[in-house]
């Protein structure tokens, strides 16, 4: 079902949401890196990226920097998407990629690079998220926090972006993971150690709420 002008469809999983900012109408469940790579393509840049690694652990800094520039940009509005302060988001990005590196000798290069690094984007936003509301920002913060850095303003319409702020961090994770960076329920399951069965329910209520945000807006 597509949903004109913009409101936000009735959010279970898998009908389409609104999350253009230029008021276009396009499906959470579609890729949001473009057109998918043809099975050959995708089979190329995985060797690639496996070469990299090899390289990388041998102490390649020209490896380390491709791993990077492939990676940084999604790692970086993940962390956004779930804390909602671009300064954090850049600092979590950057722990979380530099944790990665010093762990990269252990890594198995027959996995994909991308997983690991966004399962520990993910969960430290999440502890960030959880210890700033314990802390009780100031409403000021607050106000600062809502405005995104330019590539998600690319992304999301202010509205989505407001929106997803109400939730809370593991509902904004999970659809991260599920929308975002394209994760089954079942590999979500993995990334934060939940059972699948809870994934599903969880991601279901926070994009029914989502939708209810959406509508109030």
């Amino acid at each position: 079902m597509v949903v004109p002008g913009r409101r936000l469809a009735a959010a279970g999983l898998g009908e389409e949401i609104q999350l253009a900012a230029d008021g276009s109408t396009q499906s959470v469940a579609a890729p949001l890196r473009g057109p998918r790579h043809a099975p050959a393509s995708k089979a190329m840049e995985r060797r690639r990226e496996r070469r990299w690694i090899r390289a990388a652990q041998g102490g390649s800094e020209e490896a380390l920097e491709h791993l990077y520039r492939r990676h940084w940009s999604w790692a970086h509005r993940a962390a956004y998407l779930v804390v909602h302060d671009a300064a954090a988001a850049e600092d979590i990005a950057q722990e979380a990629f530099l944790s990665a590196i010093r762990s990269l000798d252990r890594f198995d290069r027959r996995r994909p690079f991308g997983p690991w690094l966004n399962r520990i984007v993910v969960n430290r936003a999440i502890d960030w998220a959880r210890a700033r509301s314990l802390r009780s920002e100031t409403a000021t913060d607050q106000t600062r926090e809502t405005v995104a850095p330019e590539p998600i303003s690319e992304l999301y319409s202010d509205e989505v972006v407001a929106a997803l702020r109400t939730l809370s961090p593991e509902q904004r994770a999970l659809i991260v993971l599920r929308y975002l960076l394209e994760y089954t329920p079942g590999e979500i399951a993995r990334v934060l150690g939940l059972p699948r069965g809870t994934v599903n329910s969880r991601l279901r209520r926070g994009l029914d709420r989502l939708a209810v945000e959406m509508e109030a807006r």
